[in-house]
């Protein structure tokens, strides 16, 4: 609580108390990640003011999307974007000192909530090392709230994890509906809500299924948001890309990037002949795709709610996809293929992934209406498993219910 002093009645001071802000410590690690905990963020503010409560502080560790709403960054951590045994590996150390730079920021400031966003490798152990740093210094006065939003996929590997979970925190926010049963089971005492996918809140729910030009397909090439994946996916995909061209001289190809200084590199490196290469607009180039050659990720989420059938890849180094093969249980690693239960988006991992194999797959889409179109009907019907509108806004209700309220 605050004390303020102000003009006095009949010439006599008098004190107000007023309540201090709850302070919320937010980390959060890749592109989609800073995108959820911005819109938690106003969410959580927006919800404060509803109830008539002091809007929160936030501070942490994020990027762009996050500063634009309020947080006071420490670390753009959307710098560090990597993924796979060997790339974060070769980045040990500066996750290290980054680690140990937001511990020493949380103690010093001594949050009521912290709150980790996706970003799992990283946030799993940040919140362990919180709650291991108040369990030995038996602090009575900081018992802060550990909130993790998005599930780490121990689902898929590994999920001895889950347990570490049930120990250190609060409560788990869930996008996916198959997640709070999963955990149910294999961690009981870990508090789990499921408040929907945060897509239905970006776009409006009328563009999702809309004409495709079939006189002039678009063919929309995502090979993802880090450096090491762009690297990678670019010659498969426009491998694919002059395949497809071949065959079909009316079709139009987009690649569709973050960030400039992806752009950039992808010009540097050569898209082949064709093919348009733009930064953000996503949205407007699904609303419009005939098919997707898409990176294994957040971003085949998008494609499915748009309705854009999609073959997906992925590639990595030889020593993670080692690793990988062997601790990862599921059957594909794209999403929409998970919650469907069966194979809706053709999928091509490493050495598989070549540009006549993904070409020959999306040519199957665009050349075959009716193979494109129950797809598309297949999309619709994951996507009312999703949970609607508004999960930011139940995910900020289940996190101000975490706390007293002033």
């Amino acid at each position: 609580m605050a004390w303020l002093a102000s003009g006095g009645v009949v010439g006599r001071s008098f004190y107000v108390m007023t309540p201090s802000p709850l302070s919320i410590m937010v980390i959060a690690g890749e592109t989609s990640g800073d995108t959820l905990a911005a819109e938690l963020v106003n969410a959580l503010r927006a919800q404060a003011h509803a109830e008539g409560r002091v809007a929160p502080v936030f501070f942490g560790a994020g990027g762009p999307r996050m500063a634009a709403a309020g947080v006071e960054l420490a670390v753009d951590m959307t710098r560090h974007s990597v993924v796979g045994l060997w790339e974060v590996l070769k980045q040990y150390m500066t996750f290290r000192r980054i680690f140990h730079q937001l511990l020493r920021l949380a103690v010093e400031r001594q949050p009521q909530v912290v709150l980790c966003v996706d970003f799992s490798g990283f946030n799993r152990r940040f919140g362990h090392a919180i709650k291991q740093w108040v369990r030995s210094h038996s602090s009575q006065s900081w018992q802060p709230r550990l909130v993790q939003m998005v599930s780490p996929q121990v689902w898929a590997s590994r999920p001895g994890r889950a347990k570490s979970l049930e120990q250190d925190f609060d409560l788990l926010l869930s996008i996916f509906p198959f997640e709070k049963e999963w955990y149910a089971r294999h961690a009981p005492q870990l508090r789990v809500e499921f408040v929907g996918h945060p897509i239905f809140d970006r776009y409006p729910q009328s563009a999702a299924i809309a004409p495709r030009d079939n006189a002039s397909p678009l063919v929309v090439l995502l090979p993802g948001s880090r450096t090491a994946e762009l690297k990678r996916h670019l010659p498969p995909l426009c491998g694919a890309w002059e395949v497809i061209a071949r065959k079909l001289p009316s079709a139009r190809a987009m690649m569709v990037l973050p960030d400039e200084r992806l752009r950039e590199m992808a010009l540097a490196r050569g898209v082949g002949a064709g093919v348009n290469v733009q930064v953000g607009g996503l949205e407007n180039r699904l609303r419009e795709a005939a098919v997707a050659l898409a990176c294994t990720g957040t971003v085949t989420m998008e494609c499915a709610y748009f309705g854009v059938p999609t073959v997906t890849l992925y590639k990595t180094s030889w020593l993670t996809y080692q690793v990988a093969r062997r601790i990862v249980t599921v059957p594909s690693l794209t999403m929409p293929n998970l919650l469907a239960g069966s194979t809706v988006f053709p999928e091509f991992i490493q050495d598989a992934a070549t540009p006549q194999a993904l070409a020959q797959a999306a040519l199957e889409f665009l050349e075959q209406p009716q193979k494109a179109g129950a797809v598309r009907a297949r999309l619709l019907d994951i996507m009312k498993t999703l949970g609607g509108p508004g999960a930011a806004a139940r995910a900020a209700r289940l996190v101000w219910d975490l706390v007293p309220k002033n």
